[in-house]
């Protein structure tokens, strides 16, 4: 029998929810490329319940302790004294999210010998050294698509409240003021701006079709050039390079994988090709940007706002310099783990799961590591050092 190590995060500081605001979802039968939502034989949750901290366990231990494995539930990822580390010498699986990620080392893997299965319970899979799991004959997954329309809201939301001030203007509202001139000192409207998107994969290019009703010039840069039927049909322009978009652009934001090409990218020098005052999202990983060169930025006003939902290291420590700079809309690593996006990775970490212990083929959307190389998706969208 496997051991299952299941990394999430912590339950609200006032427990685990006995009610939610909304009593059901909406009904979602496939993804805008028509690939189908998970599709287990099973599943032991309520849909749009909180699923994807300790104690709603991604709705697995039914399941998985009905087939006589055993599942271990931890928030504690961190030291070598850490819950996770405790239990790597007999892993068979992990699994976490990107929100509250297991850093699957290439240490870490050194010290989990049965180690068969590495799963992302939804999308990015940058928090696992992609080498050593093809060194070590580790299978890489994740639920492709699962909330990638989540976090493409989450962008359009940080763009207006970026551009329109939206924040410190309802600061104002709970502080009991009715400071008009504040509030709309650093207010624009986004119509008439460019608006380009690093990578143009199932976020980036969802972000630009939520936007074009915003009247917005559409930019993307991304190493496969979509259709030329999709180009025309949102008025895209294609640029062959980051720095080419980045200096035309109101507005960038980054939907790219993190992979050796892509860490550091937006660094002192690429952040001063972009044009004065322009305004920065980040959904897609912390160190896809330099940490103190965004904060410079701000400062000196080459950047008129940044935001984001991602940090290195997550959870990011009480004193990052990002929790205090200014013009900024962070959130912690929210974007893709509404409730809504939860009830489709759970059911897609079940669908993983299922393949794996009875022996059939994962969906190929789904694979990022196989048999000792890049696979699936990961083909498509990683690079690595040792391949």
């Amino acid at each position: 029998m496997a051991k299952i190590v299941l990394v999430l995060y912590d339950d609200p500081v006032d427990g685990y929810p006995k009610s939610y605001a909304r009593d059901d979802l909406p009904k979602i039968d496939h993804y805008p490329d028509f690939q189908t939502l998970p599709t287990p034989k099973a599943i032991d949750f309520k849909e749009g319940t909180l699923l994807g901290s300790v104690s709603g366990e991604l709705g697995l231990r039914k399941y998985l302790e009905g087939l006589g494995h055993t599942l271990i539930v931890t928030s504690d990822k961190e030291g070598p004294d850490s819950e996770l580390d405790r239990h790597l010498h007999d892993a068979e699986i992990v699994i976490s999210q990107p929100f509250w990620p297991a850093y699957l080392t290439a240490e870490r893997i050194a010290k989990a010998p049965k180690l068969k299965l590495a799963l992302t319970a939804g999308i990015g899979s940058d928090h696992v050294d992609l080498d050593a799991a093809i060194k070590h004959g580790v299978t890489v997954a994740e639920v492709t698509f699962c909330n990638s329309i989540s976090v493409a809201e989450h962008v359009v939301m940080m763009i207006l409240g970026l551009v329109r001030n939206y924040i410190p203007s309802y600061q104002w509202v709970i502080k009991g003021g009715w400071n008009i001139a504040d509030c709309v000192t650093r207010s624009y409207d986004v119509e008439g701006m460019h608006v380009g998107t690093v990578a143009a994969g199932r976020i980036g290019l969802a972000v630009l079709r939520r936007l074009k009703p915003f009247d917005m010039h559409l930019h993307y840069f991304d190493r496969h050039r979509l259709p030329d039927s999709v180009e025309k049909e949102l008025n895209l322009i294609w640029h062959p390079t980051v720095e080419d978009m980045v200096k035309v652009c109101d507005v960038v934001t980054l939907n790219c994988p993190l992979h050796p090409e892509t860490v550091n990218l937006f660094d002192e020098a690429m952040l001063s090709k972009m044009k004065r005052g322009a305004y920065l999202v980040n959904t897609a990983r912390g160190l896809l940007v330099d940490r103190d060169a965004v904060v410079r930025a701000l400062e000196s006003g080459q950047l008129a706002g940044y935001a984001g939902d991602v940090w290195y290291p997550q959870p990011a420590p009480a004193d990052h310099p990002w929790r205090t700079m200014p013009h900024h809309g962070m959130t912690s690593h929210i974007s893709g783990t509404s409730l809504s996006a939860q009830t489709r990775y759970a059911a897609g970490t079940r669908e993983i799961l299922e393949c794996y212990f009875e022996g059939r083929p994962m969906r190929d959307e789904y694979l990022i590591v196989d048999a000792g190389k890049l696979a699936g998706v990961g083909a498509r969208s990683y690079s690595v050092t040792k391949a």
